[in-house]
């Protein structure tokens, strides 16, 4: 048959005249149109119920994979630097115990209240008190304040406060309350609490 055969009959056939039980009867053009259909489902249904599925599973394994490898990276990275991780690691830990032997202990707490007795004497203050406060818990550390009274010109309060912080042990000062004393131009009047600490050390 002919290509315009075959067109004129696909133009003359009717639709509705089409028998599914007399399929072989079918001119060739509508065989043909619907045998694409068919295979145009069976793709798309293929498609849509296992290549989707497999797509998605692709592109989750692909996620998978760049995250294996970030990781892989990043302790490639750290197992390359690990002696230097190390050296960190000691030269913190150095730094922590010389923190922590400048801390006092129980034994040495009247020995630091002597030197900054000592310490204020030998600025040129007059010291009214010097006396210790309830122990303070923290985290990892006990507070011990310290109040203190004293008296004398402003370069010998400065004087105390800046040999305060040259001690071996680590005191700070805070709260102050300096006025001038009654009845002396010259002199001031300063309260000030020093806080040393003291290490729990697993308490």
């Amino acid at each position: 048959m002919s290509l315009s055969d075959s067109l004129k009959s696909l133009n003359e056939f009717d639709i509705n005249d089409l028998d599914v039980n007399n399929a072989g009867i079918w001119p060739a053009p509508i065989k043909f149109i619907v045998t694409l259909i068919i295979v145009g489902l069976i793709v798309g249904g293929g498609y849509w119920f296992f290549i989707k599925d497999q797509y998605a599973q692709l592109e989750r394994v692909e996620r998978q994979e760049t995250e294996l490898r970030q990781e892989y990276e990043r302790k490639a990275y750290q197992v390359a630097n690990l002696e230097v991780f190390k050296q960190q690691m000691e030269e913190m830990e150095e730094t922590f115990g010389a923190l922590v032997r400048q801390l006092p202990s129980d034994t040495e707490v009247p020995g630091l209240l002597e030197d900054i007795t000592n310490t204020a004497l030998g600025s040129g203050l007059s010291l009214q008190e010097i006396q210790l406060q309830g122990e303070q818990q923290r985290d990892f550390y006990i507070e011990l304040p310290i109040s203190i009274q004293a008296s004398g010109s402003y370069h010998e309060l400065a004087s105390f406060v800046s040999s305060v912080a040259g001690l071996p042990r680590i005191v700070t000062l805070h709260d102050f309350t300096i006025t001038p004393k009654s009845g002396n131009s010259d002199e001031l009047d300063m309260q000030v609490v020093a806080r040393t600490y003291r290490y729990r050390a697993g308490e």
